[in-house]
């Protein structure tokens, strides 16, 4: 798995997944549990992941939406 964008905005990674989905990308939210622990400080970023042959499909979804990615 490979990392498509890092966010502590709950309501952008919900609307990201929501895109991915109607896609038809699977994806996967890592660090969730360990960012609610640290609290409100955004030390901790969840990232949200995908396969790797998806990085590419996920990236064009991204970008037709407006929205930006993590960028390697």
């Amino acid at each position: 798995m490979v990392e498509l964008l890092r966010t502590n905005d709950p309501v952008r990674l919900s609307f990201v997944l929501a895109l991915l989905a109607d896609a038809h990308i699977e994806a996967m939210v890592f660090d969730a549990h360990t960012s609610v622990v640290q609290g409100s400080i955004g030390a901790i970023q969840r990232r949200l992941m995908v396969v790797d042959d998806d990085l590419a499909p996920a990236r064009r979804v991204l970008d037709a939406a407006g929205e930006s990615y993590r960028h390697d």
